[in-house]
């Protein structure tokens, strides 16, 4: 049933893209600590996906092999710690700062693609990548200038990023093989995991926390992550990792405007110029994969 291409890959990609916009402005506004913010959010999505995998993958584990395993253990861990990384960083620098360099994924992924995929792209397509990055850079411009602090912040993101790229490159294998549920819950499984013991291990508490904060866990399981992540992991069976973290350069224009309506940040020339710089120069690179017949 999955492998017929029912959806238009490019809009459930945008769909993804515009949710997980959402994420960093959510965990601001909560008041727990970053491993415990990351636990719940991936504990409510598991919770929400365990009556479909009961229904429709529980027959499908017996099939996997041990790399599966493997490589679904790994994907896990890479997604809890790219939270755990990103999630502190927002500690110390601001949403713009962050999200940019978190979503600076075409570093890695291009590099990644060539190696395990084989993927090539012209000077066309690379050129505007380099471009769009340039337009992320120009977005948090300012933070760069601040603290000591802020640049703590900005490592933090960068290795979240390269986390996030490890993570999604695993997930481009094995949605060749593994349903978008099996695939969706098992590494989600494991990552609340690896979180549960990050946290009693580091004694963040698990509770009490106001209402508010069980709205902003919730909303990060359902928005960023079942309407954001997983929407990636259904479109890596026809879309290149590569592509979608090209895609996902949009991020930072979308949570820069949250972040001016929902926490009041202050929107200066250089991020609206580096926005608009990052809208122009994906959509060039998409136009260019797909004139060279480039897996999207």
């Amino acid at each position: 049933m999955e492998t017929r291409r029912k959806l238009n890959p490019y809009i459930v990609v945008m769909i993804g893209v515009l949710t997980i916009s959402s994420s960093a402005i959510l965990v601001k506004l909560s008041s727990a600590e970053a491993g415990t913010i990351a636990f719940y959010r991936m504990f409510f999505s598991v919770c929400i996906l365990l009556p479909m995998f009961l229904r429709r993958s529980k027959s499908e584990l017996r099939m996997m092999k041990r790399n599966d395993w493997i490589y679904s253990l790994l994907a896990g861990i890479f997604l809890a710690f790219h939270f755990i990384l990103w999630f502190e960083s927002l500690n110390y620098t601001s949403v713009a700062s962050s999200t940019v360099l978190v979503t600076l994924q075409p570093l890695f992924a291009f590099i990644g693609t060539f190696l395990f995929f084989k993927e090539k792209y012209s000077i066309k397509s690379i050129t505007s990548a380099a471009v769009a990055m340039i337009g992320g850079f120009v977005i948090s411009w300012g933070d760069f200038r601040l603290s000591g602090a802020a640049l703590l912040g900005d490592m933090l993101a960068l290795s979240a990023c390269a986390l996030i790229t490890a993570y999604l490159l695993v997930g481009q294998s094995l949605r060749q093989r593994i349903s978008l549920i099996t695939y969706t819950f098992l590494v989600y499984s494991i990552s609340t995991i690896v979180l549960f013991f990050y946290v009693i291990i580091r004694n963040e508490p698990l509770y009490p926390y106001p209402i508010e904060d069980w709205i902003y866990f919730l909303l990060l399981a359902i928005l960023p992550n079942l309407l954001g992540h997983s929407l990636f992991n259904w479109a890596l069976k026809w879309v290149s990792t590569a592509v979608i973290s090209m895609a996902v350069l949009f991020e930072p224009v979308g949570a820069t405007i949250l972040a001016y309506l929902i926490l009041s940040e202050k929107v200066a020339w250089f991020q609206l110029a580096g926005g608009s710089i990052i809208i122009i120069s994906v959509l060039l690179f998409i136009m260019n994969v797909r004139r060279e017949g480039g897996r999207i």
